[in-house]
């Protein structure tokens, strides 16, 4: 559907509805933040959860800054890592286990290195601040094969979801 929801709850049962209520809304791929104590614990309980009730998911993780935490995520069985930041390392670790990584990009410049490293779909963030859908316009001129999702400044209306479609994000 071009949306992945992300959140993050510290608990095992509300995170449950929380992922249910999105699938139902036709949601498919889902992020899970590492933004609390244990989260890990939490989405490694996830995982195992919808691996048998609904293995159709596609559950991930984001808030992932650095290669350890992004191969403990990985080794608790996420489908994809996203992060705030550009890291070459941690895009190496993803790209060992052939699992996706998303990094957050502000510039032309970490988008290309990232890319060079094999991400396929940058994360622009924080998307408002970076120059919202204008930037990524901007970004697709010259290199047209560009996947960008952006975060920050999306706002859950259909006149903001419109503008960034119409610029051309992938999600």
């Amino acid at each position: 559907i071009g949306i992945i929801p992300v959140f993050y709850n510290n608990d095992l049962e509300v995170s449950k509805k929380i992922i249910d209520a999105c699938y139902d809304g036709g949601a498919r791929v889902i992020e899970f933040t590492n933004r609390g104590d244990n989260a890990y614990r939490i989405f490694s309980d996830l995982v195992i959860h919808y691996s048998q009730v609904n293995p159709n998911l596609i559950l991930g993780v984001g808030s992932v800054g650095d290669p350890a935490t992004g191969a403990l995520f990985i080794s608790s069985g996420s489908n994809f890592v996203v992060g705030s930041v550009f890291n070459p390392e941690l895009a190496k670790v993803c790209n060992r286990k052939k699992v996706t990584y998303s990094p957050g990009c502000g510039s032309a410049s970490e988008i290309s290195q990232a890319e060079e490293l094999g991400v396929e779909i940058v994360k622009m963030f924080p998307g408002d601040s970076v120059g919202g859908p204008k930037f990524v316009k901007s970004i697709l001129g010259p290199t047209p094969w560009t996947r960008i999702m952006p975060t920050g400044g999306v706002e859950a209306n259909e006149e903001s979801i419109t503008g960034w479609f119409k610029a051309g994000v992938a999600a």
